[in-house]
């Protein structure tokens, strides 16, 4: 059977697809080819066949999120392509709001699958309208009638409006020229002489756009270009119906009180005929703007209507109150937002403040159709800044209870979060109270990492860490986080330990727990962030010493920083713990003692071209040195001084300021050291005078001594007079650096002992 198999050839094309009428499921329609092959791979028989295959979605009910159930769906059935993402949302839609229906069951020909645009953006039902039955075969019937009065065009139109939302007539409509040319050219002329015939014609073009092989013909007759011009003539016309109602109501109410009754009978019919106004337009928008959201598919026809104002209509579509209108507009905007033109015309047409109000529905699909759009937006920082002006973060924060926009929720606020002055506004919302019950509840053993980024930026801020350690806020977290070993709980633990006064002397019945995780989590992550913990608590009463030698960290340190190791990330969490260490004179001692200061010499020769670890293992010897015992140490025992030395102007000024206050301290105890440093200091900040005195010396000492060596270059003798000189020189201009001959020292300001320089590793967001 093997060998039969090789000459056997199955192709599947993917077709439609449509809901099942009575479960709550998805029908997908696709076609079987199989083709039998000779030893040539010649085709020799070949047979073709329609099938059909069902997806039951059980788990879909009212709470479930739409848009993950679809992306869930494409990824388990290969016959859906990716780009069908939005037309399986839409369909997940209609299945979940549609209401079950009790009694017989529909006979075979209810049951057939029809087009997805029978049902969530169905502007009308043409079978209820005309009262009707449509039959393919009356098809010329049809389009006679769109060259007769208006009635009949109507008539007709609802028609050929129910032919074409089922699936099984496209193909033949598409090929029938005289019946698209009719319905092209009735919209192009008569398109304001009734709203029904536009409805239609518009619905009949959109059934074919919902398949992208039918958007040639749709754009072959110019549809999408007649559609852009009705839905601004639309808009327009709304605008102008509804300034002038408001006149008018002004104007009654001026009048006197004789005319008021009959006034407000005029009022309520003119309420009345917009209201109608209103219910029909709103059909046309829906079913226009669906059939541009299709075509925009191609990204060449979505530039096209950017140039011709889409984003401006849509926007200005957001002060409508149709659910169903409005999630479409922000549909539409969420697509077009991808690019940074589009981005730009919406926030320049004020939309920022026009979906505000719309956080406060309570349908869940607009909510969560408005904050996918915002976090599209929220790359912006300008656009950020306009959201908290609108008064967007208090309702965003509300929605974190919601679970079915809980994540796209996350995401805006972590956005929003990133703003330094944004995060201490969260501390006037439940944002805090939230996130908590949301982290210490969840059932999951790693909490969503969206939930735990905002969670980890907002532990930034110094109130909010007080917030999250109310109420033994802490211990539960450090319980959670060393139970489940999790390493984004234990990095906001670790954003929370930075913090000075009350909050980091929470964390010292902690410490034997995070010391003894360094040995025995498996998690490197969850170390790293542990050993970051313990290098943040920069507390004075800490016995470093003991925490040293109980948990043996000494060894374990020597073994992890090995410049070749490739764990860069650990060996500088591990310099900066030891930095921390050294604050303390005792365990400063302990550290000279324990030979791991030729570790940190290596480290430092090493690893040259990295900033971050360059300037921690300075600042490990700046600690050292504030203790007398250990700076004499340092000095006779070790070859760190030189180094830091050649370090002294480096391109990083924080390596230069430790440098700088690290070589104070040793030129205390060494005179010697302490001319070096202020003939460097001189050397580096006027080498271009010293360089002009040195041309004039060496003209002089040649003029002086004509008998050169036989190189013609001055002795050894006359450059060492020239360096005595200058350091000779160089001591005088440290006593008067305010000389008026500009040979000025920089002098940086000295560091106090608790300083830690800054780093760019302590960045958080």
């Amino acid at each position: 059977m093997e060998g039969d198999a090789k000459y056997l050839k199955r192709k599947v094309k993917a077709g439609s697809l449509d809901v099942h009428p009575t479960e709550k499921a998805l029908v997908v329609n696709y076609e079987l080819e199989a083709t039998i092959l000779g030893e040539l791979g010649d085709p020799m028989l070949g047979d073709r066949k329609e099938c059909q295959k069902i997806i039951r979605l059980k788990s879909l009910n009212s709470s479930t999120d739409i848009t993950s159930l679809a992306s869930e769906v494409i990824a388990k059935c290969k016959l859906i392509h990716p780009s069908k993402l939005a037309e399986v949302e839409q369909l997940l839609y209609y299945l979940q709001n549609r209401k079950e229906k009790a009694g017989k069951p529909e006979d075979d020909q209810t049951l057939r699958p029809k087009s997805a645009s029978v049902h969530r953006y169905s502007p009308i039902q043409a079978e209820l309208e005309t009262g009707e039955i449509a039959n393919i075969n009356e098809l010329e019937d049809y389009i006679e009638q769109l060259y007769e009065e208006i009635p009949l065009k109507v008539r007709g139109s609802s028609l050929i409006l129910q032919l074409s939302r089922n699936p099984d007539n496209l193909e033949e409509l598409s090929q029938n020229e005289t019946l698209l040319g009719a319905l092209s050219r009735v919209l192009r002329e008569e398109w304001k002489t009734s709203i029904d015939l536009t409805t239609n014609i518009i619905y009949t073009f959109f059934c074919f756009s919902t398949f992208s092989q039918f958007h040639p013909i749709i754009i072959h007759h110019k549809v999408g270009s007649q559609v852009m011009d009705i839905l601004q003539y639309e808009v327009n016309r709304y605008t102008q119906w509804t300034t002038e109602l408001y006149k008018a109501k002004g104007m009654q109410t001026s009048r006197a009180s004789v005319d008021m009754e009959k006034d407000k009978l005029a009022q309520e019919a003119a309420d009345k005929k917009f209201e109608n106004f209103v219910m029909k337009q709103e059909q046309t928008l829906r079913v226009s703007i669906y059939l541009l959201l299709n075509l925009s598919e191609d990204i060449k026809v979505e530039d096209k209507m950017r140039r011709r104002n889409i984003t401006q209509i849509l926007v200005q579509l957001l002060n409508r109150n149709n659910e169903e209108l409005l999630i479409l507009v922000v549909s539409f905007l969420k697509k077009l937002s991808l690019h940074i033109e589009n981005k730009d015309d919406m926030v320049s047409a004020s939309v920022i403040e026009k979906l505000a109000p719309l956080l406060s529905s309570q349908n869940s699909d607009l909510i969560n159709a408005v904050v996918r759009l915002l976090l599209n937006l929220t790359f912006d920082s300008k656009v950020r800044e306009r959201m908290v002006k609108a008064g967007m973060l208090a309702r965003l924060v509300a929605l974190l209870q919601d679970p079915g926009n809980q994540n796209p929720v996350s995401c805006v606020l972590y956005h929003l979060s990133i703003d330094d002055k944004v995060k201490s506004m969260f501390t006037y919302t439940d944002a805090i109270p939230s996130l908590m019950k949301i982290i210490l509840q969840s059932q999951e053993e790693q909490v969503d990492l969206e939930i735990m980024a905002l969670a980890i930026n907002l532990a930034a801020n110094k109130r909010n860490a007080q917030i999250i350690c109310e109420s033994n806020g802490l211990r539960l977290l450090m319980q959670r986080a060393f139970s489940c070993q999790d390493p984004l709980i234990i990095k906001m633990i670790r954003n929370i330990s930075q913090h000075d006064g009350v909050t980091k002397n929470l964390f010292i019945e902690f410490i034997g727990d995070l010391a003894d995780a360094v040995h025995r989590a498996e998690n490197e992550e969850f170390v790293l962030e542990c050993i970051g913990i313990l290098g943040n608590l920069t507390l004075p009463d800490l016995d470093f010493t003991r925490i040293l030698k109980e948990f043996e960290l000494i060894d374990w340190m020597k073994e992890r920083i090995v410049p070749n190791s490739g764990e860069d990330d650990l060996i500088l969490e591990i310099v900066v713990f030891i930095g921390t260490c050294a604050s303390d004179e005792s365990a400063a001692s302990f550290l000279c003692k324990s030979d791991v200061l030729p570790s940190l010499i290596q480290l430092l020769k090493d690893k040259q071209e990295d900033d971050e670890i360059v300037l921690q293992v300075i600042y490990v010897f700046h600690q050292l040195c504030t203790h007398k015992e250990t700076r004499l140490f340092v000095l006779q025992n070790t070859e760190a001084i030189p180094y830091i030395l050649d370090l002294l102007h480096d391109r990083n000024t924080e390596v230069q300021k430790v440098c700088d206050s690290t070589l104070q301290m040793i030129g205390e105890v060494s005179p010697d050291w302490s001319g070096r440093l202020m003939a460097e200091k001189f050397r580096f900040h006027n080498a271009q005078w010293i360089e002009m005195v040195q041309s004039q010396q060496f003209a002089e000492f040649a003029s002086l001594c004509p008998d050169e060596d036989e190189d013609g270059l001055v002795g050894e003798e006359e450059i060492l007079d020239i360096d005595r000189a200058e350091l000779m020189l160089a001591h005088d201009v440290g006593l008067d650096s305010d000389s008026e001959d500009g040979l000025d020292l920089e002098i940086h300001e000295p560091m106090t002992r608790s300083t830690r320089p800054v780093s760019g590793y302590r960045l958080t967001d």
